[in-house]
Protein backbone atom coordinates (compact mmCIF):
# COMPACT_ATOMS: atom_id res chain seq x y z
CA UNK A 1 0.00 0.00 0.00
CA UNK A 2 2.69 2.60 0.66
CA UNK A 3 4.41 1.51 -2.38
CA UNK A 4 1.62 2.33 -4.30
CA UNK A 5 1.35 5.86 -2.72
CA UNK A 6 4.59 6.54 -3.46
CA UNK A 7 4.11 5.64 -6.65
CA UNK A 8 1.38 8.21 -7.58
CA UNK A 9 3.12 10.70 -5.77
CA UNK A 10 5.93 10.41 -7.71
CA UNK A 11 3.48 10.63 -11.17
CA UNK A 12 1.45 13.45 -10.07
CA UNK A 13 5.08 15.29 -9.13
CA UNK A 14 6.64 14.07 -12.32
CA UNK A 15 3.28 15.52 -14.13
CA UNK A 16 4.02 19.00 -11.71
CA UNK A 17 7.43 19.18 -13.43
CA UNK A 18 6.30 18.82 -16.89
CA UNK A 19 4.00 21.31 -16.75
CA UNK A 20 5.96 23.61 -15.02
CA UNK A 21 8.52 22.75 -18.06
CA UNK A 22 5.44 23.14 -20.84
CA UNK A 23 4.62 26.63 -19.06
CA UNK A 24 8.36 27.72 -19.31
CA UNK A 25 8.79 26.70 -22.84
CA UNK A 26 5.68 29.06 -23.97
CA UNK A 27 7.04 31.82 -22.03
CA UNK A 28 10.03 31.69 -23.94
CA UNK A 29 8.63 31.07 -27.63
CA UNK A 30 6.56 34.07 -26.72
CA UNK A 31 8.72 36.24 -25.24
CA UNK A 32 11.59 35.83 -28.23
CA UNK A 33 8.51 36.11 -30.86
CA UNK A 34 7.97 39.52 -29.12
CA UNK A 35 11.79 40.32 -29.69
CA UNK A 36 11.45 39.25 -32.67
CA UNK A 37 8.79 41.31 -33.75
CA UNK A 38 9.71 44.44 -31.92
CA UNK A 39 13.25 43.84 -34.15
CA UNK A 40 11.94 43.40 -37.04
CA UNK A 41 9.90 46.85 -37.03
CA UNK A 42 13.41 48.39 -35.52
CA UNK A 43 15.39 47.03 -38.20
CA UNK A 44 15.33 50.55 -40.61
CA UNK A 45 16.49 53.08 -38.04
CA UNK A 46 18.84 50.45 -36.88
CA UNK A 47 20.19 50.14 -40.29
CA UNK A 48 20.48 53.99 -40.43
CA UNK A 49 22.23 54.59 -37.71
CA UNK A 50 25.11 51.70 -38.22
CA UNK A 51 25.34 51.76 -42.25
CA UNK A 52 25.54 55.82 -42.17
CA UNK A 53 28.33 55.76 -39.60
CA UNK A 54 30.70 53.30 -40.79
CA UNK A 55 29.46 52.84 -44.52
CA UNK A 56 28.79 49.06 -44.30
CA UNK A 57 27.23 47.20 -47.06
CA UNK A 58 27.46 49.80 -49.68
CA UNK A 59 25.94 52.65 -47.78
CA UNK A 60 26.15 56.12 -49.62
CA UNK A 61 28.19 58.97 -47.99
CA UNK A 62 26.36 61.91 -46.85
CA UNK A 63 27.82 65.18 -49.21
CA UNK A 64 31.12 67.93 -48.48
CA UNK A 65 28.84 71.24 -49.68
CA UNK A 66 32.54 73.02 -49.62
CA UNK A 67 34.22 69.92 -51.52
CA UNK A 68 30.45 70.01 -54.02
CA UNK A 69 31.83 73.81 -55.00
CA UNK A 70 35.01 72.76 -55.29
CA UNK A 71 35.66 69.69 -56.95
CA UNK A 72 36.79 69.00 -60.78
CA UNK A 73 35.28 65.91 -63.27
CA UNK A 74 37.95 63.40 -64.04
CA UNK A 75 36.95 63.68 -67.60
CA UNK A 76 38.83 60.58 -68.87
CA UNK A 77 36.63 58.37 -66.06
CA UNK A 78 33.18 57.88 -67.05
CA UNK A 79 30.75 55.09 -64.85
CA UNK A 80 27.72 53.81 -65.71
CA UNK A 81 25.07 54.62 -62.91
CA UNK A 82 22.54 51.68 -62.78
CA UNK A 83 18.76 51.89 -60.85
CA UNK A 84 17.55 49.38 -58.96
CA UNK A 85 13.80 49.61 -57.04
CA UNK A 86 12.49 46.83 -54.58
CA UNK A 87 9.09 46.63 -52.04
CA UNK A 88 9.35 44.49 -49.21
CA UNK A 89 7.31 41.75 -48.93
CA UNK A 90 4.16 43.67 -47.02
CA UNK A 91 4.41 46.69 -48.74
CA UNK A 92 2.05 47.48 -51.78
CA UNK A 93 3.40 50.60 -53.49
CA UNK A 94 4.31 50.54 -57.00
CA UNK A 95 8.02 51.72 -56.82
CA UNK A 96 10.64 51.87 -59.87
CA UNK A 97 13.19 53.73 -61.48
CA UNK A 98 12.36 56.45 -64.18
CA UNK A 99 15.69 55.76 -65.86
CA UNK A 100 17.15 52.24 -65.83
CA UNK A 101 20.79 53.96 -66.43
CA UNK A 102 22.83 57.56 -66.82
CA UNK A 103 26.71 57.94 -67.38
CA UNK A 104 28.58 60.37 -65.33
CA UNK A 105 32.20 61.11 -64.24
CA UNK A 106 33.79 61.58 -60.82
CA UNK A 107 33.15 64.74 -59.39
CA UNK A 108 30.42 65.45 -61.54
CA UNK A 109 27.08 66.00 -60.02
CA UNK A 110 23.36 64.18 -61.24
CA UNK A 111 20.40 63.92 -60.80
CA UNK A 112 17.76 60.66 -61.22
CA UNK A 113 14.38 60.17 -60.55
CA UNK A 114 11.98 57.32 -58.89
CA UNK A 115 8.90 56.99 -59.11
CA UNK A 116 6.17 55.34 -56.31
CA UNK A 117 2.64 54.94 -56.60
CA UNK A 118 0.22 53.87 -53.67
CA UNK A 119 -2.43 51.86 -56.01
CA UNK A 120 -4.77 51.25 -52.76
CA UNK A 121 -7.60 53.29 -51.39
CA UNK A 122 -5.99 54.38 -48.03
CA UNK A 123 -3.50 56.30 -47.60
CA UNK A 124 0.47 54.53 -46.80
CA UNK A 125 3.59 55.55 -45.30
CA UNK A 126 6.50 54.11 -46.48
CA UNK A 127 10.14 54.14 -45.24
CA UNK A 128 13.42 53.59 -47.72
CA UNK A 129 16.84 52.02 -47.27
CA UNK A 130 19.45 52.31 -49.78
CA UNK A 131 22.81 50.54 -51.07
CA UNK A 132 25.11 50.25 -54.14
CA UNK A 133 27.17 47.45 -55.73
CA UNK A 134 29.72 46.91 -55.55
CA UNK A 135 29.92 47.47 -51.41
CA UNK A 136 33.97 49.87 -51.93
CA UNK A 137 31.72 51.93 -53.41
CA UNK A 138 29.61 53.20 -50.95
CA UNK A 139 32.12 54.86 -49.76
CA UNK A 140 32.53 57.04 -52.87
CA UNK A 141 28.75 58.07 -53.47
CA UNK A 142 27.72 61.15 -52.35
CA UNK A 143 24.11 61.85 -51.98
CA UNK A 144 23.06 65.59 -51.76
CA UNK A 145 19.07 64.74 -51.78
CA UNK A 146 17.52 62.00 -51.54
CA UNK A 147 14.41 60.41 -50.09
CA UNK A 148 15.88 57.46 -47.90
CA UNK A 149 14.67 56.95 -44.31
CA UNK A 150 12.66 59.56 -44.02
CA UNK A 151 8.99 58.71 -44.13
CA UNK A 152 6.97 59.18 -47.02
CA UNK A 153 2.85 59.61 -47.23
CA UNK A 154 0.98 58.43 -50.17
CA UNK A 155 -2.80 58.81 -49.81
CA UNK A 156 -4.72 56.67 -51.59
CA UNK A 157 -4.04 56.27 -55.78
CA UNK A 158 -1.16 59.17 -55.22
CA UNK A 159 1.45 58.95 -57.24
CA UNK A 160 4.85 60.95 -56.54
CA UNK A 161 8.51 61.20 -58.70
CA UNK A 162 11.21 61.30 -55.64
CA UNK A 163 14.57 62.77 -56.91
CA UNK A 164 18.04 61.61 -55.93
CA UNK A 165 20.58 64.30 -56.53
CA UNK A 166 24.50 62.89 -56.10
CA UNK A 167 27.68 62.95 -57.62
CA UNK A 168 31.12 60.06 -57.09
CA UNK A 169 33.61 61.49 -55.38
CA UNK A 170 36.92 62.59 -57.55
CA UNK A 171 38.88 60.10 -55.19
CA UNK A 172 37.24 57.43 -56.63
CA UNK A 173 39.50 57.35 -59.55
CA UNK A 174 42.48 57.27 -57.66
CA UNK A 175 41.61 54.25 -55.45
CA UNK A 176 43.41 50.86 -57.03
CA UNK A 177 40.33 48.68 -55.99
CA UNK A 178 37.82 50.87 -58.13
CA UNK A 179 40.30 50.78 -61.29
CA UNK A 180 38.32 48.24 -62.99
CA UNK A 181 34.72 49.21 -61.51
CA UNK A 182 32.78 51.06 -64.16
CA UNK A 183 28.98 50.86 -63.38
CA UNK A 184 27.54 51.04 -60.08
CA UNK A 185 24.12 50.00 -58.95
CA UNK A 186 22.16 52.00 -56.88
CA UNK A 187 19.32 50.10 -54.90
CA UNK A 188 16.19 51.61 -52.89
CA UNK A 189 13.86 49.23 -51.42
CA UNK A 190 10.88 50.47 -49.74
CA UNK A 191 8.83 49.25 -46.43
CA UNK A 192 6.08 49.86 -44.76
CA UNK A 193 6.09 52.06 -42.03
CA UNK A 194 5.65 51.29 -38.56
CA UNK A 195 4.29 54.11 -35.92
CA UNK A 196 5.30 51.69 -33.34
CA UNK A 197 8.85 52.51 -32.98
CA UNK A 198 10.23 55.73 -33.13
CA UNK A 199 13.94 56.00 -32.72
CA UNK A 200 16.10 58.86 -32.70
CA UNK A 201 18.84 59.26 -34.99
CA UNK A 202 22.60 60.22 -33.15
CA UNK A 203 24.11 63.12 -34.25
CA UNK A 204 27.32 60.90 -35.92
CA UNK A 205 25.02 59.10 -37.92
CA UNK A 206 23.63 62.61 -39.98
CA UNK A 207 25.81 63.61 -42.73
Amino acid sequence: MARDVTLRQLSTEGGGDQRRRLRSTLYYVTAMGVLVGGLSYAAVPLYRIFCQAYAYGGTTQGHDAEKVLTMKKVKDREITIRFNADTSSSMTWSFRPQQRQIKVQPGETALAFYTATNPTDRPIDGIATYNVVPFEAGAYFNKIQCFCFEEQRLNAKEQVDMPVFFYIDPEFDEDPHMENVNEITLSYTFFEAKDSIKMPVPSFAVR
